[in-house]
């Protein structure tokens, strides 16, 4: 019986759109409607802790909300890798990701309520969402391609799409309806969107086959215990925070979780070189990896300023009025995504053209490129910040140029850090060398609201004084990458 099952799944996962696997709509509409609530939600996240309360907002400091944001945004990458645990050992990629729209839709539904403790409720349940549902709807595209090769690649560009219409469609809604009905239907709409996502999920799973029905280790008893250990430390948390039992210090908190992260990235690094038993080509590839991660953490915590200190910017300082129509704040939060979606072609065939005369740059050199992009949009901002000290609003094509550079130094970063970083990993430890690189997404994240937090809107001087210290790390970290450009060559061995 359980043979007929697994023929009829398989069955299912072979039925085909447009070539590809009729699976993969399902997915690609389940992430892109889970990209619209993150992305939609985060548009409004900062402008609404920190706006009046007598304006429907929570009254929270910049400098608290910042830390808030930076920790929220730093959670989603570090509860990616609990959510994977969870399915490979216990659930399965299809059941995690139910259950991970699932608490979406609740965090969602409780920061609607616009109650302080509700609210910082609702981003952990989000968070841990969303550690569940995104790595494991990439785990099923995978698994949706068993022979590999080009078809996939194909897939995951379509999929890698859906995520970007997401992220564009919802900063668009959701800062329009936060605008024009208040803040509680602005974080009810991303609700409403995971709802239809979770919905189409459960319509037309079954075309996922077999991908991500069975956990690969469901048995262990450890593996239980852990888990039920790993809940119940989260309900004593819930809890405790709902009884007002805990009081936590936001901006400690994000300072002590910066640490907690670079420490444990150093002692795996100081690991695989020590005591991992690797061979001498491999720790050389290690070292490298050293050098991706620490500009990996850097690049996004500049990056990541585009739903924090870019956001207030655009709040405070921005000339929205376009011919008669006050554009919210959280709209600007679409430019990004429309831009990776325009822009991720271009690089693509420009990689291509690259290596084929080759002259294709290596990591270091991507990386090098990525980050001095990154650099020059705080330039932009810093000159922009400086009109801004005059008294004057400026225009939002300040920020919609900063953007674009941003969106081509993430192009030059982002997917060239996962392809290396999985070639370049010992076999053995490539799944958690790939946690690693997710890590290092984390600190980044965490730092930028760190970071976001130095600018002080009674000293506006202290506005182009952290922009311009932004675009010095990022310019210094890119020289710095380019010039390793050859010692990583030789250090990776013909790894390309």
């Amino acid at each position: 019986m359980n043979q007929l099952a697994d023929t009829a799944r398989a069955s299912a996962g072979a039925k085909t759109l447009f070539g590809q696997p009729r699976g993969l709509a399902t997915l690609f509409f389940t992430e892109m409607w889970e990209r619209f609530t993150y992305y939609g939600m985060r548009a409004v996240l900062i402008l609404f802790m920190v706006a009046a309360v007598s304006k429907g907002g929570l009254g929270i400091d910049d400098k608290t909300a910042s830390a808030v944001y930076g920790m929220y945004v730093g959670g989603t990458y570090l509860f990616g890798l609990l959510g994977g645990w969870l399915a490979d050992r216990l659930l399965g990629a299809q059941r995690a990701v139910m259950v991970g729209a699932t608490l979406i839709i609740a965090g969602d539904i409780l920061l609607a309520f616009g109650n302080t403790q509700l609210f910082f409720l609702g981003l952990l349940i989000i968070t841990i969402g969303v550690g569940l549902l995104k790595p494991n709807a990439s785990t099923m595209v995978a698994a949706l391609y068993p022979e590999g090769g080009a078809r996939r690649d194909a897939g995951f560009s379509v999929f890698y799409m859906g995520i970007n219409l997401g992220g564009f469609i919802g900063p668009l809604l959701v800062a329009w309806v936060a605008a024009a009905y208040g803040w509680r239907w602005g974080f009810g709409l991303p609700a409403l969107g995971m709802t239809i996502g979770l919905i189409q999920f459960l319509w037309t799973r079954h075309y996922l086959g077999a991908a991500g029905v069975s956990a690969a280790d469901n048995n262990k008893p450890g593996s239980v215990l852990a888990a039920l250990v790993l809940l119940a430390a989260l309900a004593l948390i819930v809890v405790l925070g709902l009884t007002g039992v805990l009081q936590l210090n936001a901006v400690r908190l994000a300072a002590s979780a910066s640490w907690a992260i670079l420490a444990l990235v150093v002692a795996y690094f100081v690991y695989l070189l020590a005591f991992a038993g690797l061979s001498r080509i491999e720790r050389n590839r290690v070292l490298v990896m050293i050098a991706l991660v620490a500009a990996s953490a850097t690049f996004w915590a500049g990056y990541e300023q585009t739903g924090a200190s870019f956001n207030l910017f655009a709040d405070r300082y921005t000339d929205r009025h376009i011919l008669g129509w006050d554009m919210p704040a959280g709209v600007l939060q679409a430019v990004n995504p429309f831009f990776v979606i325009v822009f991720a072609p271009v690089f693509a065939a420009l990689w291509i053209a690259l290596g084929k005369r080759g002259r294709d740059f290596n990591a270091a050199g991507k990386f090098g490129a990525g980050l001095i992009l990154l650099g020059l949009g705080f330039l932009v901002m810093y000159v922009a910040s400086l009109h801004v000290l005059k008294g004057e609003l400026v225009s939002p094509g300040w920020l919609i140029l900063t953007f674009m550079l941003h969106t081509w130094g993430e192009l030059c970063l982002s997917p060239v850090g996962l392809s290396y970083m999985s070639k370049l990993a010992p076999p053995r430890f490539i799944g958690q060398v790939m946690g690693l690189w997710f890590l290092s997404m984390a600190l980044g994240s965490n730092l930028a609201g760190q970071l976001t937090g130095q600018y002080d809107a009674t000293h506006l001087e202290s506005l182009p004084a952290l922009f311009q210290k932004i675009f010095w790390y990022g310019v210094i970290a890119g020289a710095v990458m380019l010039a390793l450009t050859p010692f990583a060559k030789r250090l990776m061995a013909g790894v390309r």
